[in-house]
């Protein structure tokens, strides 16, 4: 999965144009306030709890569910000759949906309470400029990424607590 979120990454950037498309396009600074940014200090991301940590990883998912469907239909207007980076946005949404099922079984068996769905995307703004959207999901797919990683960690540190 974490391979696959950088090739997600990567294809999208690609079909974009300039400046996205530009070698070593990064853009750090972009963040959107409906999607939670998944980096955290090394000392706060240790020291939470596991019904923190996975219940932030359960509100992160769930953001990026909505959010990858927004994109990939801002995509099929943007790009709509373009299977292959649809198609990859369609599978990380799925993975991403996967992924929330699966932090909420974990949370279901470590007895934890497991928070309410919501609609994290709010207002979308449809009049949004096509650089927008494109920003949007810059954004959005970036974020997939670190958050993949994010549940990795989490995931393997829960591991070495409660062993099989």
């Amino acid at each position: 999965m974490q391979k696959n979120t950088s090739t997600l990454l990567q294809t999208y950037l690609q079909h974009q144009g300039s400046p996205f498309s530009d070698p070593g396009f990064s853009a750090p600074e972009l963040q959107l306030s409906s999607l939670p940014p998944a980096a955290v200090p090394f000392k706060i991301w240790h020291a939470l709890d596991d019904g923190e940590r996975l219940s932030r990883a359960q509100g992160a998912f769930l953001a990026l569910t909505q959010h990858l469907q927004l994109v990939g239909d801002d995509q099929s207007d943007l790009n709509p000759g373009s299977p292959v980076l649809l198609a990859q946005l369609g599978v990380a949404r799925l993975r991403a949906q996967g992924l929330l099922g699966n932090v909420a079984a974990i949370m279901n068996a470590l007895g934890l309470p497991i928070p309410p769905e919501e609609d994290t995307l709010g207002v979308v703004p449809f009049g949004a400029s096509a650089f927008e959207r494109k920003c949007r999901g810059y954004v959005v797919t970036r974020e997939y990424g670190h958050w993949t990683d994010r549940a990795v960690r989490d995931l393997a540190l829960l591991k070495t607590k409660y062993p099989a």
